[in-house]
């Protein structure tokens, strides 16, 4: 295995799994891992959910445990940003976070970009107690105000917003949500979902306010926060929490010159524009043979999964990763969990009863399942996640019918197996 230097910037779950990738697959050289946060890699689903509630701390977030980077040889530079990549030299400027530009210089020989999102902000919205979270500082803030809260205002009615909502709504917390489209997630999870989950916020006592953005924000001389939205509406809270969606950090790649269009663009091997740099994770638009375009994809798994294989990719593996994508949200007592792709718009074939609130929707294509979204029904999501990567018929009438199950209509390899017609058939 080559040596060498390979270096990751990007402390999140894609950059955490790349070292460890390069590791396992037996690189002996420098891994040099470059993060602008001061703390070490850490997951963020729990920032909006058992963090945020006071369930788990900030020593259960850790990608790997401080012990596996010192047993690893991984070098860890935290608080720290690169403010210029030099391909021709092979080279990145890194300076101390918060410091202008200038500073060290770190040569490399691989270069992944793991450089994440960062949240989309409204203008005029802002303010002491205005939050818009995205790292464990952030959430650690926004922990603080809403212990002492009594009224929340959640803008926009995303995963982030909704899973917020739900939390502060578990601490005891009046939650107010602010939705601009009259059907939150309309286009990511359909209709019929989004209604669902309007349905679940509302009857834990939210008040969601759909077909309203909200237009301002302003600080009281009491220390509430004054809300006005384009409906009309004017109300005073404690805390508001802006979940708008994100921007990817592609700011000094694209200074460097490697291509970037909504994100930075990679092959289906993670390969950038420049030979030597590549990309993973939420800032990645990945070109996905399975699907024939370039997608980027801001889900934890999907980050944790391309850091491993781009890896490999940057040691000389040349196989492209085709993965089905796989994401879940927890709110209340309830999981939302999708696999595959939908597309948009779609008309559902659904199983089960969404006025229970257990029911899967199917995206179906000409006799084949291309995605699921789910809300309590995890069984048919892991079986989507099977089926779309394998040879299978089925019709419309047996994903509606939860007799049907849905990982026997999968061929098994070198076994007989049934075919979506229930006739036995052999794979050679």
């Amino acid at each position: 295995m080559r040596r060498g230097r390979q270096v990751i910037v990007g402390g999140g779950v894609a950059g955490a799994a790349a070292a460890r990738g390069l590791r396992d697959a037996g690189f002996e050289g420098e891994v040099v891992l470059v993060g602008d946060e001061p703390h070490r890699p850490y997951e963020r689903p729990p920032l909006s959910k058992g963090f945020l509630a006071g369930e788990v701390e900030e020593d259960g977030l850790g990608v790997e445990s401080p012990g596996w980077y010192r047993d690893q040889d991984v070098e860890l530079l935290l608080g720290a940003r690169v403010t210029e990549i030099d391909t021709a030299a092979g080279r990145l400027t890194v300076s101390a976070t918060g410091e202008g530009e200038g500073g060290s210089t770190l040569p490399y020989d691989g270069l992944l970009l793991a450089t994440g999102v960062r949240p989309r902000r409204l203008p005029g919205i802002q303010g002491e107690r205005v939050h818009y979270p995205r790292t464990v500082d952030d959430a650690r803030a926004l922990r603080a105000h809403l212990a002492a809260a009594d009224r929340v205002v959640v803008v926009g009615a995303g995963f982030i917003g909704c899973e917020v909502a739900a939390t502060a709504v578990g601490l005891g917390k009046a939650v107010t949500v602010f939705e601009p489209d009259t059907v939150p997630f309309r286009r990511t999870l359909g209709p019929l979902v989004g209604r669902a989950l309007i349905g679940i916020h509302r009857s834990h006592g939210v008040d969601v306010r759909l077909g309203e953005a909200v237009r301002d924000v302003a600080e009281t001389a009491s220390g509430t926060v004054r809300v006005t939205s384009t409906g009309g509406t004017r109300l005073e809270c404690d805390v508001v929490v802006v979940g708008v969606g994100a921007r990817p950090n592609t700011e000094v790649a694209a200074a460097a010159g490697i291509g970037v269009d909504d994100g930075i663009l990679t092959d289906a091997r993670g390969r950038t524009s420049h030979p030597d740099v590549y990309a993973a994770g939420d800032v990645a638009r990945q070109y996905h043979p399975r699907y024939g375009e370039r997608l980027r994809v801001e889900h934890h798994d999907t980050a944790a999964r391309q850091g491993a294989h781009v890896a490999r990719t940057m040691l000389g593996g040349d196989a492209e990763f085709a993965e089905p994508f796989w994401f879940w949200s927890d709110q209340y007592e309830h999981t939302v969990q999708s696999a595959g792709r939908l597309p948009e718009p779609f008309e559902p074939v659904v199983r089960g009863d969404p006025a229970e609130r257990s029911f899967s929707a199917f995206a179906w294509d000409d006799g084949r399942v291309t995605g699921v979204v789910s809300v309590d029904r995890p069984r048919d999501v892991l079986d989507v996640r099977r089926l779309v990567v394998a040879e299978h018929r089925v019709t419309r009438e047996q994903l509606a019918d939860p007799a049907v199950v849905l990982r026997h209509l999968a061929p098994r390899r070198g076994s007989g197996s049934r075919t979506a017609a229930g006739r036995r058939t052999t794979e050679v």
